[in-house]
This record gives C-alpha cells, sequence and structure tokens, in this order.
C-alpha cells in the first residue's frame, strides 16, 4: 500500500532530530512531513494541517508533548508516537496510557523510527480503507458510519469528538431502552466508573447541545429520572 499521500507531523524542540527524521522519511517515500518545535505550533499546525500520524516529543519548550497529545486525542485518533529522552518505564506507561500509540526513547536509530511511522502507517489505512465493510447506523435522522468515525443528521454532518462519537454510537445501537450512566460509562469509557457521574453529565450536555435543536427541552436524548437515559426513536 502505498505512503507517499500520507502527511506526518514531527514536534520536537531539536532541529538536528527534526531535520534527521524528515531526511529519512523522505528517503522512505514518505514526502509530505511538517516540522513544529513548540507545543503551541505543533498543536495550531495538526488543527491546520491534519497529518495521518504524529510524532511527539514529551520535553517542549513551552510545554509537555503529554499535554499535546491530550488536546490531539480530543480531536483525533491519528496514530501518536512519543519521542523522548525519558526512558524509564513508567514515562512509557503515562505515554501510552494517555492514548499514544507507540514509545521511542532517544538517543534512536532514524531508521527505525522510519518504519516505525510506517508500520503504524499501514494500520491506521488497513483499518480505513481495507477493513471489514463500514457498519452504517442508522435511526432516525441520524447516520453513524463507523468507518469514517462520522455523524450525519438529515444528511448534515454533525461534528463530535472521540467520545461523544461513541456515546452517540451507543445510543444508536440501543434507541428507545433506558441505559443507566454506569452502563454508558463502562460501554464508553471502559474503565473503573468510581466517580463517573460528572463526566457523564459534560458529556451528555454536549452531544445535546450538537444534535438537539433545543437542548434544553431535548427531542432525542432524554433523561429518564432516577434511571439514566433514553434515546428515543423519531421518524426523520
Amino acid at each position: 500500500m502505498s505512503l507517499n499521500n500520507n502527511k506526518v507531523l514531527i514536534i520536537d524542540d531539536e532541529q538536528e532530530i527534526l531535520a534527521l527524521i524528515k531526511t529519512v522519511l523522505v528517503k522512505e517515500g514518505i514526502e509530505n512531513v511538517i516540522t513544529s518545535s513548540t507545543a503551541k505550533d505543533g498543536f495550531t499546525q495538526f488543527q491546520q494541517k491534519q497529518p495521518d500520524i504524529v510524532l511527539l516529543d514529551i520535553m517542549l519548550p513551552d510545554g509537555e508533548g503529554y499535554d499535546v497529545c491530550k488536546q490531539i486525542r480530543e480531536l483525533s485518533n491519528v496514530p501518536i508516537i512519543f519521542l523522548s529522552a525519558k526512558g524509564e518505564e513508567t514515562d512509557k506507561i503515562v505515554g501510552l496510557a494517555i492514548g499514544g500509540d507507540d514509545y521511542i526513547t532517544k538517543p534512536f536509530s532514524p531508521k527505525e523510527v522510519a518504519y516505525r511511522v510506517k508500520a503504524q502507517l499501514r494500520r491506521a489505512n488497513y483499518s480505513q480503507s481495507k477493513g471489514i465493510a463500514d457498519n452504517i447506523i442508522k435511526v432516525g435522522p441520524f447516520q453513524l458510519s463507523e468507518r469514517k468515525a462520522e455523524l450525519t443528521k438529515n444528511g448534515e454532518p454533525v461534528e463530535l469528538k472521540p467520545k461523544e462519537l461513541k456515546l452517540m454510537k451507543y445510543f444508536l445501537q440501543n434507541p428507545n431502552m433506558v441505559i443507566s450512566k454506569e452502563t454508558l460509562y463502562n460501554a464508553v469509557w471502559g474503565e473503573d466508573s468510581f466517580g463517573f457521574d460528572n463526566t457523564i453529565m459534560v458529556h451528555i450536555r454536549r452531544l445535546r447541545e450538537k444534535i438537539e435543536t433545543k437542548p434544553s427541552k431535548p427531542d432525542y436524548l432524554v433523561t429518564v429520572k432516577g434511571l439514566g437515559y433514553k434515546f428515543v426513536e423519531k421518524d426523520a
């Protein structure tokens, strides 16, 4: 599978590393390489250029790569590879736990970095275009494409963040059923549900703001007092 059209964003404050990785990637056939040396500019570049993969240093002059990773994960599921001189096991665990897909310790072999980038891109491209046929979920005016990670209402796109999309998917898969907050949290976050209540309420509010005509008086995502929530199926 050709990777020539994929875009790579490298965020690192060491200019030599930026130049070295870019040179190796270009030699490997990945010519669209974007570079940045600060956390703020790196995230701006991510929003503007929409890369297919991010190489992210942890120690940046104006912040930590961990925080940039969290910002990116609010918008996208693109592969993120951490680059860091911090090689302790706990550092790697933190990086992977907050949404990183790989962790490479400095000093590293540029060739190895290139091959890890290509492996992540092949995996991401395969899941998007060569995997199982798209699962389309239709309920009333809503249609959700799992492969494209897109939601539409009456044919118009609805911009959702990853967790909001997962919530919406769960509701569309279980229309007209009362679902407890604990069930929602376990299904979407897959973690210990201790202290989950506020998290659910915040995400439900944000989801209503995006799918309801009047969020304060929802037609679809309604509260069932004392029990949880229900997604009401209505004709388009």
